[in-house]
């Protein structure tokens, strides 16, 4: 009864609910991205979607060509994604120098309020408050649930994905992704 009620709930709001997961992953059972992440070869095209900022603006991945960046659709109430959350916040600060973009889109229907005050609680000061509303970029990237992170790189081209959640925190995993988005 409970599932049924989440997958309906799950539905309703466009994504797959992580919350269909048994149990809550802790973040040392994260697992490593060469474990996960899956090379596309050939790079794939990347979907020019709309994503909103804290203050309800719209903007386009196009406006980051030319850099590379790694998009995670999350959301505050799914396990995975916030036990990958703090992970994000490390990768995002040691690729900022090289000029990788980090972009959390949530698909929380409570708005910037409801991540702004999660990050805030989580004392994650180093991701951008940016929103995913209506699940557009997740669809557009055929996502089939959340976490789903996607690698593209400086010529604007998606080079890898990952389905499911990772520790995005280590010094292999910077120097992974900085590899990726060279070209």
């Amino acid at each position: 009864m409970i599932i049924r009620r989440r997958l309906a709930l799950a539905v309703a709001g466009g994504t797959l609910a992580a919350g269909l997961w048994p149990r809550k992953p802790n973040a040392e059972e994260l697992s490593g991205l060469g474990e996960s992440l899956e090379e596309l070869n050939p790079p794939a095209a990347v979907p020019d979607g709309v994503f909103v900022t804290r203050d309800g603006s719209s903007h386009h991945l196009s406006e980051f060509q030319g850099r590379g960046m790694v998009v995670n659709m999350w959301a505050t109430w799914c396990a995975p994604c916030v036990a990958e959350m703090p992970s994000l916040e490390i990768l995002a600060k040691a690729l900022a120098p090289k000029d990788i973009a980090v972009l959390p889109l949530s698909s929380d229907r409570g708005g910037a309020d409801v991540v702004a005050k999660w990050f805030q609680s989580h004392g994650i000061a180093a991701l951008p408050v940016l929103l995913d509303p209506k699940g557009a970029m997740a669809r557009a990237f055929r996502a089939r649930g959340i976490p789903t992170t996607v690698i593209i790189n400086k010529s604007g081209a998606m080079v890898a994905r990952l389905e499911g959640a990772a520790d995005w925190g280590t010094p292999e995993a910077a120097a992974l992704i900085a590899t990726l988005t060279a070209s």
